[in-house]
C-alpha cells in the first residue's frame, strides 16, 4: 500500500470480533463496503492507500465476512455497534466515514444514530425515501429460499440482477476469481436488504454535520435520483457527480474529492 499498515480487531457490542486495518496519519476516517465487499474483495483497500497520504484510513470486513466473526440473529443496529467499537477503540472516539451503495446506508444509520462522526460522504446509497409497495417482490426472502436449497450461487445472481447490475459485469464477475468467495457471503446479501429499510426518511433531516452526496455519472437514474435526494433532505447536505462507470467511481477521481471533503477544503 506504500503505507505501514497495522491491523486488528475489536469487539462489538454483542461479542462479535470485527477485523480492520489501519494505515496513513491524520484526521480518522473509516470506509464502510457495500453488499458482498471485504477487505480482500472490493475497492476499500485501494481508496485507503490513496486516503492514507493525509488521513488515518481504518477498513474492516462487516461482519460475516472476510475475517470478522459473525453473531444471530441479525439487526441493522448491530452493524451500529460495530461501527461505534471501531471509532472507539481502534479510531480514538471520533470518525469521519465514507460508505459505497449499501455500506453509504450504514453510514448514514450510524451517523443519525449519534455516533460520534465528523464528516461524511457517501457514493450512491440505495435509499428510497417513499415505502415500499407491499407488491414488490420480496427479494430477502429470495435470496433466503436460494440459500437454503443450497444454490448460492444463484443468489448471488438473483441479487445482482434484482439491483440492475448489468450483464455484462455480471459475466466479468462470474468468470473471475472472486466468484466463490461472493458465493460464501451470499447469506450477507440479506443483510443489506435488511439495512436499507431500517433508515427512517425523516432521520435525514436531523443529520446536521457536513455529508457530501456522491454519484457517477455512468450510473441509471435510479441511482442518481437516490444520491440527490439524499443530498436534498439533509440540512447540510452537498451533491455532486463525478466521472466514472455504472455505481462506481475510480480511485484516481474519488480519493481527492473525499481528501477535500474529510480535510474541509471543499467548505
Amino acid at each position: 500500500m506504500g503505507e505501514a499498515v497495522m491491523t486488528g480487531t475489536v469487539r462489538s457490542a454483542d461479542g462479535t470480533s470485527i477485523a480492520y486495518e489501519r494505515s496513513g496519519t491524520g484526521p480518522p476516517v473509516i470506509l464502510v463496503d457495500a453488499a458482498g465487499g471485504f477487505r480482500e474483495m472490493g475497492p476499500m483497500r485501494s481508496l485507503a492507500a490513496h486516503l492514507a497520504k493525509e488521513f488515518t484510513v481504518l477498513t474492516y470486513d462487516r461482519r460475516g465476512r472476510g475475517q470478522s466473526t459473525d453473531t444471530s440473529p441479525y439487526a441493522p443496529q448491530r452493524e451500529v455497534e460495530d461501527l461505534r467499537a471501531l471509532i472507539d477503540d481502534a479510531a480514538g472516539g471520533s470518525a469521519a466515514l465514507y460508505g459505497f451503495s449499501s455500506g453509504a446506508v450504514l453510514a448514514l444509520l450510524a451517523a443519525t444514530g449519534g455516533l460520534p462522526v465528523t464528516r461524511l460522504a457517501v457514493l450512491e446509497p440505495p435509499f428510497e425515501q417513499q415505502e415500499q409497495s407491499p407488491d414488490e417482490p420480496d427479494l430477502a426472502a429470495d435470496i433466503t429460499g436460494l440459500i437454503a436449497d443450497g444454490r448460492r450461487g444463484d443468489a448471488v445472481l438473483h441479487f445482482q440482477r434484482s439491483i440492475g447490475v448489468p450483464a455484462e459485469m455480471i459475466d466479468g464477475m462470474r468468470d473471475g476469481p472472486g466468484w466463490s468467495a461472493m458465493e460464501a457471503l451470499a447469506h450477507t446479501l440479506v443483510y443489506d436488504l435488511t439495512l436499507l429499510t431500517a433508515l427512517p426518511a425523516e432521520a435525514l433531516t436531523t443529520l446536521t454535520i457536513p455529508t457530501l452526496v456522491l454519484d457517477s455519472e455512468q450510473s441509471d437514474a435510479r441511482l442518481r435520483g437516490w444520491a440527490r435526494g439524499v443530498a436534498e433532505a439533509l440540512p447540510a447536505g452537498r451533491h455532486r457527480t463525478l466521472p466514472g462507470e455504472w455505481h462506481g467511481v475510480s480511485d484516481e477521481v474519488l480519493a481527492p474529492v473525499l481528501a477535500e471533503h474529510f480535510a474541509g477544503r471543499a467548505d
